[in-house]
Parts: C-alpha cells; structure tokens; sequence
C-alpha cells in the first residue's frame, strides 16, 4: 500500500494551495500559438531594469562559483546610508516573501492568532496557516484596512498583525496619521508588520512610512522589496527594517546565504540610481491617468489606486472576461481568490501596453451578455 504522505504533512501544510503567480508569457503563447503578447499582471516595472544595476551584476557573474556574503553588509550599509537607518535592524530576503514568513517562523506557534484584513496579500494568510496559526480575518471598509475593526479584533492569542500600505491587490492606503493612531492601541507584545511593497509610487502627502514610527513604537517592523519600483524583481530580494532585537531573531530562523549575489550588488547599486527610480514614478503615474481615462470612457468602476496597478469591476464575473484576454494576448491578473470575483488587476504598463489592453478590455467587454453596462 503506498504510503498516504499528505496523512503525514504538518495540518497548516494539509490544507495549503499553492501561491498562484501571475501567467507567464510564455506559458500563454505556447498554450494559445499565439505570439507578442504582453503581461499586466504581476506588479513588475515595465521599463526593464536599471542599466546600474545591471552593470553591477555583470561585473560579479565570474564570482557564481562562491557563495555570497551572508550577511550582506555591503547592501546594508547602502541602506542605512540611503534611509537613515542602522544595519543592526536590517534583515534581508529572498523577495520581501521570504522575510514575511520569516517573522511568522520566529513569532508564531500553532494556537496563536494573526490578524489581516479582507483583500489583502495571500501570503499573509498562507504564513498564518503554514504556522498553524488561526488566522482573523478583519472586514474591508471600501476595499481598504478597516484599523480601527482589526485593533478591537486584538486578544492575548494575537501574536503578528499584518498591514499592506498600499494594499495589494485594491491599492488602497491610509494615512500616517491613521497608522500612529492604530500602534498607540496595540500592546507592545504584539507585532506589527508593516508591507511597504509599493511605497515608492505613493504621492499622498498625508502617508507616511512606518520607518518614522518606529522609535516611538519598536513593535513595528517594516518590509520592502526591490522587486516593484527598483525593477528586480526576477533577482528576489526584499528586507525588513526592525527593531534589533526582532532582527536578531529574524536571522536566527534566516537561511544562510538567501540572498544571492547578483541580487545584493544589483540591489546596493539600484540605490543610488534617482534617475531610474524618478522614470518608474512618473510612467508609473502617466499609466494610470491613462487607464482611468480609458475605464471612464467604457463606463466602467475601479478602484482608486495609489500603486502600480489598478482593480477595474468588470461589472460581471471577471473569468470569462480574464479568458477573454488571453485570447487577445492580454494577461492581467483575477482576484477571485481576494474575495473579488467582479475585479481584474491590471499592472501600469508602458504607453503601448496600457493602450493594447484598453483595446483588448473593450472588446472582450462587449461580448459579454452579463455585464450590468456595456460600453
């Protein structure tokens, strides 16, 4: 009798489906024979990558054969030259991911509670199962982190709150002013994870990050990544900035050597590149005028977004509508699985992408017999 190996995995392990990334383009063109297609659906930066950074990464190819500096000091010290900020609270990642379930490894024992809100990022949940943690799942208000609801959602089971500001996948935020009220009714024994994944593209005057917040409130632990607005995504690199006596426990649980070195040079370079940063802001911006343009001439609702990608209401079931498409060489991202089932996320592309998928939407729209308005 063959042995039943799903019997033997962890229960939190059980009952886990794997991460769904967005479509690869190659997978699509060769399902469909088709060819030229575009993706939109994975929050990458569509200029490509900084030539900085890719210089950096050319010049250390001929050190593959050795492993990395494991504590990546020359990355870290860039950072606390670039935000002010000690190398002793700094952890680094392999994507901001890999420090996410890092924090849930170091602080979280099956029975333990933690705490997200409706629509926000997956692997919040799936850290919390993966631990054997009960996860409390907090209403959205208007698509967004309803605080005040997920402080009253705190019990002496809570171990790790997650907020997304913005928030993936609605791109919804909330102010500085919003997030300092919210850690003053958190106990200290409580942490706080603070996902800045796309603070880069935020121009909202009243946001803050939560680097500012952190002397007054050292249970808050911020993460990052250089996957969105610094373009390097395909090398996964991401860090959490913490108090460092959190950090200290990060790294005791931090695989050696899970940042590879192409990544920490491309990482440390991409800092001092303004240039690059200034360009992925402002196509950024251009994008979505653009496709909030486009949605307001199709009669269309979305919501607003201060990332780099926007959810549109298909104003029926977005599948038939995500196929549609694909059809068309289109690859966007659906959020049924956010409890989103109407929406598409769409990432800012470049002029010509955004523009194709405007095309591409209207058309597929129109072929569906469901929608509530047809444009």
């Amino acid at each position: 009798m063959a042995c039943d190996f799903y019997h033997l995995a962890t229960p939190g392990v059980q009952g886990l489906h794997p991460y769904q990334p967005g479509k690869p383009v190659e997978e699509l063109e060769r399902e469909l024979g088709i060819s030229n297609s575009i993706k939109l659906a994975s929050n990458e930066n569509p200029q490509g990558p900084s030539q900085v950074a890719m210089a950096a990464v050319q010049a250390v190819l001929g050190e593959s054969c050795r492993y990395p500096d494991a504590s990546g000091f020359k990355l870290k010290q860039a950072l606390s030259e670039h935000y002010n900020i000690t190398a002793d609270t700094i952890t680094l990642g392999n994507g901001s991911n890999d420090v996410l379930e890092l924090i849930g490894r170091a602080f979280v024992v099956p029975g333990d509670e933690v705490i997200y809100s409706q629509h926000s990022f997956v692997v919040y949940m799936l850290v919390a199962q993966s631990t054997g943690a009960t996860s409390v799942v907090v209403p959205a208000r208007e698509w967004g982190h309803d605080l005040d609801a997920m402080a009253a959602a705190v019990t002496d089971k809570t171990r790790i709150i997650f907020l997304a500001n913005p928030n993936n996948p609605t791109g919804t935020w909330f102010t500085g002013q919003a997030l300092r009220d919210f850690m003053a009714k958190v106990h200290e024994n409580v942490v706080v994870v603070l996902d800045e994944a796309y603070l880069e593209y935020v121009a909202e005057p009243e946001y803050i990050s939560g680097l500012q917040l952190q002397a007054d409130f050292p249970n808050l632990v911020v993460t990052r990544t250089f996957s969105k607005a610094f373009g390097l995504a395909a090398l996964r690199i991401g860090y959490a900035v913490a108090n460092p006596a959190i950090t200290d426990l990060l790294n005791r649980v931090r695989q050696p050597f899970n940042v590879n070195i192409p990544a920490l040079e491309a990482a440390t370079a991409v800092l001092s590149d303004a240039a690059y940063l200034e360009r992925s802001v402002e196509l950024n911006s251009a994008g979505m005028a653009e496709l909030e343009q486009g949605f307001t001439r199709l009669g269309v609702n979305w919501i607003p977004s201060v990332g780099n990608f926007i959810s549109v209401d298909c104003g029926c079931d977005a599948g038939p509508v995500y196929a549609g498409l694909l059809q068309e060489g289109v690859i966007v991202r659906p959020v049924a699985n956010y409890q989103m089932p109407d929406h598409l996320r769409v990432t800012i592309g470049l002029p010509e992408e955004n523009s194709r998928f405007l095309t591409a939407f209207a058309k597929v729209l129109s072929q569906q017999p469901g929608r509530t308005k047809t444009p």
